[in-house]
């Protein structure tokens, strides 16, 4: 059981990463993303999510080397975007990545989404990055278990980690099942579905129970099923309150309601129909 900020998950290569991260997605506002990324690293956050395509790596890393807490303790995440994939493209991608945060390392990198017939190619590029010690864990992002299964039988690292469309509407069990059957673990992306869960009764009924917030609710939902969370936000107090998840539990019977809200359905792009 998670049971604070700073606890971790050990991937399956032995890196650990924490349960709970920053994500930056459209924090473009230079001012506005360094100020939420030292108020997350102050209140205790040490994982912080980025991509090529938010293009604030520059500011990421900015607002990294000003902080407080040495780089060794932070966990840095970024992704290869569509247009550079492929094996050459992505070393070149990756070294632009790295020359922007102005790191000498990435923790964890990921193939953004996967792009046909590239992302074979793509993975190849990922795994010389981690046997050169460049990055320390290489995952995806957006997988569906043919697209794992299919880089399982071409490749000789299998991904740590898969980042996901996953919330209450969305609950992806047999992808889940698949990852964790493989010890690949789970990260959700728009792990609160962009808010519009906020006002969903049976949330807002099993956080009046608790004292607790409907978003609190699905973040501890989220972290009972032993998911990565990378909860966004510019505000201060919003940061605060996305971590303010450990001073309570969901019972068997709130975790299945929660669950039982699933209509799968995406805010998001179909993994497997995707134009960009």
């Amino acid at each position: 059981m998670v049971k604070n900020l700073q606890d971790t998950i050990t991937l399956h290569n032995g890196i650990k990463m924490p349960y709970v991260g920053l994500g930056v997605y459209k924090m473009e506002d230079r001012q506005e993303a360094v100020h939420a990324i030292h108020h997350a690293i102050d209140y205790g956050y040490r994982s912080i999510d980025t991509a090529h395509i938010y293009q604030n790596e520059r500011v990421v890393g900015e607002a990294i080397k000003d902080s407080r807490v040495a780089r060794a303790d932070l966990f840095l995440t970024t992704k290869v975007w569509n247009y550079d994939q492929g094996y050459d493209s992505t070393l070149k991608a990756f070294e632009a990545s790295l020359k922007g945060l102005n790191m000498d390392y990435i923790d964890l990198y990921l193939i953004h989404w996967p792009v046909k017939p590239k992302y074979l190619d793509t993975w190849r590029a990922l795994e010389r990055l981690y046997d050169e010690k460049l990055v320390r864990a290489i995952g995806v992002s957006n997988f569906q278990i043919h697209h794992l299964e299919d880089l399982a039988a071409h490749s000789n690292e299998k991904p740590v980690i898969n980042q996901i469309e996953c919330h209450p509407r969305l609950t992806q069990e047999k992808l889940r099942e698949y990852c964790n059957e493989h010890s690949i673990a789970v990260e959700a992306w728009s792990p609160i579905a962009k808010g519009r869960l906020l006002e969903e009764p049976t949330l807002n009924h099993i956080a009046s129970k608790h004292g607790k917030t409907s978003v609190q609710i699905i973040l501890r939902w989220h972290l009972q099923n032993g998911t990565v969370i990378i909860p966004k936000s510019v505000r201060e107090e919003r940061i605060k309150e996305n971590a303010d998840l450990f001073d309570f539990e969901l019972s068997l019977s709130e975790m299945n309601d929660i669950s039982a809200l699933n209509l799968n359905e995406r805010i998001g792009a179909d993994p497997d129909n995707f134009d960009f």
